[in-house]
Formats: structure tokens, C-alpha cells, sequence
């Protein structure tokens, strides 16, 4: 029975309940107790359906080989299952998100570096009430007015400011 082995995966609500914002706790209650019924009702179902007593429905039937034809036709019947054509998709797409996300990781871990550096060197700087226009140049050089190249105030092009 497909849908049988389609409830085979089990669901970590666990860890789905984990990461649901508390705005939408109702909506994921309601989606757990949907599927707690609907999984309750799958396994209560057997695994194979009743067999058709076709003797009896051959002698309660007026009409000669109606019976007959039916159980031709009922055997007869395949019901084709799904083929599973999503999950190599699913499965590249998972692999690739794994990769863009350890990428990410690793460019965060740099950045973090680089801003522990800047972070290092906030702490270790003089403070601003402290500071004279040297100092600060010193610092933060993108800051320092270029007296020579221009000037008069403001020292840089207007376009800059």
C-alpha cells in the first residue's frame, strides 16, 4: 500500500516545534493534530483490503454473469503507483543548500575575524574626548582633510561629503 510506506518517514515535531516562531504555534498545533488523525486513520486501515465474496454476489444478482463480469474487471484492475520522480530534485537541492550554507559559514568566520580586528582596535584607541584632529587622522586616516590638494574648507571635494 503506498500510502502505508509514504508513512513510514516519521516526523521530528520536536525539532519542528523548535523552530516555530510563537505567532504561529496555532497554525503548527492544528498541523500536528491533522496529522496525528490522519496517521491514526492510515494505520487502522489493514494492510491488504477485505476479499470480495464474489459467490455470494453471484447468486444475489437477478441478471446471469453481471457477477462475473465484474469480478473479470476488478481483477483485471492494476492501480498504477507513483513513480518517485522528486526526490533526486529534492536530494540535489538539499546537497546544494548544504553547500552554500557551509560556504557561508566559513565566509561569516571570516568576517568575524576581520571585525574582531576592528573591534580590537575600537577598545585599544584613545578615547574621542581625548582625541586631538592628529589622533583622530591617525585612526581613522579615510577622515584626514588633504590641506594641500584642496586648500580651502572643506578640504575635499564637495561631490565627497
Amino acid at each position: 500500500m503506498a500510502g502505508r510506506r509514504a508513512a513510514l518517514k516519521a516526523i521530528d515535531w520536536m525539532a519542528f516545534a523548535e523552530r516555530v516562531p510563537p505567532n504561529q504555534r496555532a497554525i503548527f498545533n492544528a498541523l500536528k493534530t491533522r496529522s496525528d488523525t490522519l496517521s491514526a486513520k492510515l494505520t487502522s486501515l489493514p494492510e491488504k483490503p477485505p476479499a470480495i465474496d464474489w459467490v455470494y454476489y453471484k447468486t444475489a444478482i437477478a441478471k446471469a454473469g453481471m457477477a462475473d463480469e465484474f469480478e473479470k474487471k476488478y481483477n483485471a484492475l492494476k492501480v498504477p503507483e507513483p513513480v518517485d520522480t522528486q526526490t533526486d530534485k529534492i536530494n540535489a537541492q538539499e546537497q546544494e543548500a548544504a553547500k552554500s550554507a557551509a560556504e557561508y559559514v566559513q565566509a561569516s568566520k571570516s568576517r568575524i575575524v576581520q571585525y574582531e580586528k576592528q573591534l580590537e582596535k575600537f577598545r585599544t584607541m584613545i578615547p574621542f574626548d581625548q582625541m586631538t584632529f592628529e589622533d583622530l587622522a591617525e585612526v581613522f586616516p579615510e577622515t584626514k582633510l588633504d590641506k594641500e590638494k584642496y586648500p580651502y574648507w572643506p578640504h575635499k571635494p564637495i561631490e565627497d561629503l
